[in-house]
């Protein structure tokens, strides 16, 4: 049992044994503590594909589907109430797959990457402005899961085998929110490392920046709710075998909160390396139309 795994039950053991409690909060002139608080600290990234998510994304040249499930709960929080700091232990589970047939009312998988930790995060509040640093320790494995096995010749279809993809890896990530009152701006950058990784020809250190800005007034409301007009950007390194650079670009709106409970509307454009990981030799190009929910 590799270090991630210890610190990953441990948390699952320290959880369960606390799991028939009650919300509880613990305060005293500055330091506050907070079991399963509300919403989340640190929100999912929003054209990061390797984030908890729950929604379904139509792959126009393909006509295929990917699909998101998964989530992030924050357990713990811890509040500095004099310096404005907010601090979280979370917990990550989550996957997303790719779906080639969807008749018959059955979603046919054909490969699924799954994803499972925990990770902590700190908020600085500096005025209206927002300053996060987030830690995240992650198991990423691949899997085929439909389609590519015929039995009757007990062999794999087209020769291609299945790749024993795994890694284990912490991802440290910094973001500047800058809130106006006709925009939010969010910068972020991140390195990671990883301590396992399959095939071992793939690179350890990995990276990755982008930005968020959303318009909250330009739309105007639905129900009481804001529709946040929006763009985002990501670009991260991928290391298959040697570094390359790939691109996830997205625009829509969310109806709710920019930092809240909403439901996204976008469009995406992904180019590099397949976000797939059993295809993770290959390139591709993909043009897609979805949506997903922020359930924080």
């Amino acid at each position: 049992m590799d270090i991630l795994q210890k610190v990953f039950l441990a948390l699952l053991i320290f959880v369960g044994a606390n799991y028939a409690q009650k919300t509880k909060t613990v305060n005293n002139s500055n330091f506050q503590f907070i079991m399963f608080p509300s919403g989340i600290n640190f929100m999912p990234i929003k054209a990061d594909y390797e984030e908890p998510r729950v929604g379904v994304q139509y792959l126009i040249k393909t006509n295929n589907l990917k699909v998101d499930i998964g989530t992030s709960v924050d357990l713990f929080g811890f509040k500095l109430n004099r310096e404005k700091i907010y601090a979280t232990l979370s917990i990550d589970f989550f996957a997303y797959a790719l779906a080639t047939s969807f008749q018959g009312h059955r979603l046919q998988i054909d490969a699924l990457d799954g994803f499972f930790g925990g990770n902590g995060a700190v908020t600085k509040e500096l005025g209206k402005d927002k300053l996060q640093v987030r830690l995240r320790i992650v198991h990423n494995s691949a899997h085929f899961v439909d389609g590519h096995f015929n039995r009757l010749i007990h062999d794999w279809i087209d020769g291609i085998q299945p790749i024993p993809y795994t890694r284990d890896s912490g991802v440290l990530t910094a973001a500047y929110i800058f809130n106006k009152n006709k925009y939010s701006l969010k910068l972020y950058s991140a390195i990671s490392y990883a301590t396992l990784v399959r095939p071992s020809a793939m690179k350890k250190w990995l990276g990755y920046t982008g930005f968020e800005i959303n318009f909250p007034k330009v739309l105007g409301e639905v129900q009481g709710a804001p529709v946040n007009l929006f763009v985002a950007s990501h670009l991260f390194l991928d290391a298959n075998p040697g570094y390359t650079l790939n691109s996830n670009s997205m625009a829509g709106v969310k109806i709710g909160k920019w930092h809240g409970k909403g439901i996204v509307f976008y469009l995406d454009y992904f180019h590099g390396h397949h976000y797939l990981s059993q295809y993770f030799l290959q390139k591709t190009e993909q043009i897609g139309a979805g949506f997903f929910v922020d359930f924080f």
